[in-house]
Order: structure tokens, then C-alpha cells, then sequence
């Protein structure tokens, strides 16, 4: 049995099963003429999206104080097909950020404002977080009836190579978060970057992620990936403010912290940085500076 808690619109509602587990549930007029406590038909459930955690329930919850329902189903859909399809294991904090990106780049698009990122190519390290990126793009187009340029495609492979991880495993740690975002924000400060209006979605991606980098602290996972030092070089070459202010927080929060974190994080850093005061590249040709380890 599948019993309706609450109603988003015709299509959409949250349910209940059998095992109290919740879940989202999609389908043509699947609640059409419904109301909370009735039954839902199995036969016209189209998708289905469980939610495991709390955090996954409180994410939902959180979600829809800002963002459409269709965009939220959308990023269950993209994460679902990460999980099952690719076998890619996220924490669930993927679900607040990829949905606040793909709502930014949908409202940007219909009011033709839209901006390519200038996220480095990273295809050749990242094969699977790429893969993805492709589908959710091809997600994204069919659900939401807008056509994304492709280099959308590595903006929400970066989505997933920041997120990844053991669902239900984010669990954060208040002491150090605290200290985590006191040690950055002092830093934005002293380089004059405040949150603004303009930059709002991008200070509170660079909020969470440090949230959840005190957590991969806790689980000593600190591991160096696939980045190669041409793409750190690069990206130094390129955005040298934007690395400086990184490399800044990078040895403050190593130093305070009494902690080793990976290479990976300064170049997440200069990434989100390079998003917030939108620093020009040096050399235009960025992508291929990278692939060519120029």
C-alpha cells in the first residue's frame, strides 16, 4: 500500500509503504482528486524515489521552501540513475546543492542570462562523474523541457565528484563546523568577498561543501584522487587570486585544525573562489590548457 502524506501537485506526492519507510513518488495525474491518508495506485507510479535517511527527508523538506517540486524530482531522478545505473555512491548532500545549480541554470536560461562555466575539464580523471553529467543533462532537457548547453555536463560532474561517499554517512560534527566556517569566513573577509545578492547560491555551495569537509575529515578520508598536478597548475595560472585566497584557507584550516586535508580541497577551493568573485582566466584558453597540461 502506498498512502499519501502530502500532496505537491497532480503528479507528485510523498507516500508512505508498508514498512513506514517514505518515499517521492511520479506519475501522470497519479494524486489527481487525491487527498492526504488515500491510497495511491501502483500501476501509475511512473518513478519512484526512496527516501533511506533523515537527512534525506530533511534535505526534501528544506528543498521545497525555495525550490519547484519539478526541479527537486529531477535531481531525485539524476541521483537515483547515479546510484543504480553507475553504481556511484553520494552523500546526501548532493541533493541540496545539484538542486540549487540546476535551478539557477534553469531561471538563467528563460531569462537568457546564462553564463558558461568555467569549471575545468576534467573528463579524462573523472570518466564515471562525466557519464553522469551527460545523463542528467539529457534528464534535465526531457523533464524540465529546456535544452542545456554541454558544458553543463562537467559543471554537475563536479556535483558529484565533491559529494561522493557513503549515503546516510554525513552526519556533522557542530564543534568543527563552526570552527571550519569561522577560519574561512575570516579569510573571505580580510579579501573583501561578502555575501551578496549576486553571489548568494555560490557562498552557500562553498557553505556547504566546508560543512561536509569537516565530516571527511571525521572519516580520515582524505585521500588525493585523480587531479594531476597539470590541472592544479593550470587552474593557479589561470585564477591566481582565486588560488592564493585558497591557498590561504587551505594551510589555515590544516594549521587550526591540526588536520591533513587533500590536494583535492584546494582545488575545490579555487573553483568555488573563482565562482565568487567570478575572476577572468588569464589564459582563454583554459580547457585546453588543462588537457594539455600547458
Amino acid at each position: 500500500m502506498l498512502t499519501i502524506v502530502q500532496i505537491f501537485n497532480n503528479n507528485v506526492a510523498l507516500i508512505k509503504l508498508n514498512d513506514n519507510r517514505q518515499a517521492i513518488v511520479k506519475g501522470k495525474g497519479i494524486v489527481f482528486q487525491k487527498k492526504k491518508g488515500d491510497q495511491v495506485d501502483v500501476n501509475q507510479v511512473e518513478k519512484i524515489f526512496y527516501l533511506e535517511t533523515a537527512e534525506s527527508k530533511e534535505n526534501l523538506y528544506f528543498l521545497l521552501k525555495d525550490i519547484p517540486i519539478d526541479i527537486v524530482t529531477t535531481t531525485y531522478e539524476i541521483v537515483d540513475v547515479a546510484q543504480k545505473t553507475f553504481g556511484f555512491s553520494v552523500l546526501d548532500y548532493v541533493y541540496i546543492t545539484l538542486s540549487d545549480h540546476i535551478y539557477g541554470v534553469y531561471k538563467r536560461i528563460q531569462a537568457n542570462d546564462y553564463h558558461e562555466s568555467l569549471v575545468p575539464d576534467m573528463h579524462t580523471e573523472y570518466p564515471t562523474e562525466y557519464a553522469i553529467g551527460r545523463k542528467a543533462v539529457e534528464i534535465v532537457s526531457n523533464n524540465l523541457h529546456i535544452q542545456l548547453p554541454n558544458s553543463e555536463v562537467k559543471s554537475i560532474a563536479l556535483h558529484f565528484i565533491n559529494a561522493q561517499g557513503t549515503p546516510g554517512a554525513d552526519k556533522l560534527d557542530e564543534s568543527l563546523t563552526t570552527s571550519v566556517n569561522d577560519i574561512v569566513q575570516e579569510i573571505l573577509n580580510q579579501n573583501h568577498i561578502l555575501r551578496t545578492k549576486e553571489n548568494g547560491n555560490y557562498y552557500d555551495r562553498l557553505m556547504v561543501h566546508l560543512q561536509y569537509l569537516v565530516d571527511r575529515l571525521n572519516q580520515s578520508d582524505t585521500h588525493s584522487s585523480a587531479f594531476t598536478e597539470s590541472l592544479e597548475n593550470s587552474l593557479e595560472n589561470s585564477y591566481p587570486s582565486s588560488a592564493r585566497i585558497a591557498k590561504e584557507i587551505f594551510d589555515n584550516l590544516q594549521k587550526q585544525l591540526s588536520a591533513t586535508l587533500s590536494d583535492n580541497e584546494k582545488l575545490y577551493f579555487i573553483i568555488h573562489i573563482q565562482q565568487l568573485i567570478n575572476e577572468q582566466p588569464k589564459n582563454t584558453d583554459i580547457n585546453g590548457g588543462i588537457q594539455n597540461g600547458k
